[in-house]
């Protein structure tokens, strides 16, 4: 279930409304009020409500959902940098798809952020968190709610940047950066650099004077 806040309008059960982010139409089949383990189905519900609406894996924190012919996009919350990196692999590899499947549930929670080398598959996804323990709960809800067991390998990494140049106009695999340097993208094809040392940063920006890096990522310049 995803929560949405009604900014203004009126929600109907059933209604055709534009998945902004997603780039279609999608029908607002259900929608759903809890309050601790009851539920009710929501019929009609105004600006200021709050439903849950079923989730088939669309949606992200931020994304905005509208009707009418003018789409309606709000600026999306700043994504914040991790401190901890780790390269997470499954144990079993007859279970890729529990494994992908769970990390990219996760990761759309929040209780994560998942990154991926360019052009590398999820074979195996660096995984970013702000302290240790989320890669206790991340292994834990792994195997519990996936069944899915799997390694960790802590990264060196310490400095992560987005990159906030316009699609198309630098050329990413061609920057000059450190060897330690990684190139990845997120979830949503964003490209970011991991750092081992702030050196490393002021290295990127001294070498390549058209790179325009940003320590959050969701923000407009």
């Amino acid at each position: 279930i995803a929560f949405v806040r009604i900014c203004s309008g009126k929600f109907e059960r059933g209604m055709e409304a534009m998945h902004v982010q997603g780039g279609r139409k999608i029908k607002l089949a259900t929608g759903t009020t809890m309050m601790a383990d009851d539920r009710a189905i929501v019929d009609e519900a105004y600006a200021g409500d709050i439903v849950g609406l079923f989730d088939p894996g669309i949606f992200s924190i931020g994304d905005t959902i509208c009707t009418g012919k003018k789409p309606v996009q709000f600026a999306g919350i700043p994504t914040f940098a991790p401190e901890l990196f780790a390269r997470v692999t499954q144990v079993d590899t007859l279970k890729r798809k529990q494994f992908v499947k769970g990390m990219e549930q996760l990761a759309q929670e929040g209780a994560i952020q998942i990154f991926r080398e360019l052009g590398a598959g999820m074979e195996s996804v660096i995984v970013g968190v702000v302290g240790t323990l989320q890669f206790e709960v991340l292994e834990q809800r792994l195997k519990s709610e996936y069944h899915v067991e799997v390694r960790r390998q802590p990264l060196p990494y310490t400095d992560i940047r987005w990159i906030v140049n316009e699609p198309g106009t630098i050329d990413i695999p061609g920057l000059s950066l450190t060897r330690d340097t990684l190139r990845v993208e997120d979830m949503r094809g964003g490209k970011l650099l991991l750092f081992t040392s702030p050196w490393n940063i002021d290295w990127a920006t001294d070498h390549n004077k058209e790179l325009k890096l940003s320590e959050f990522g969701n923000v407009e310049f």
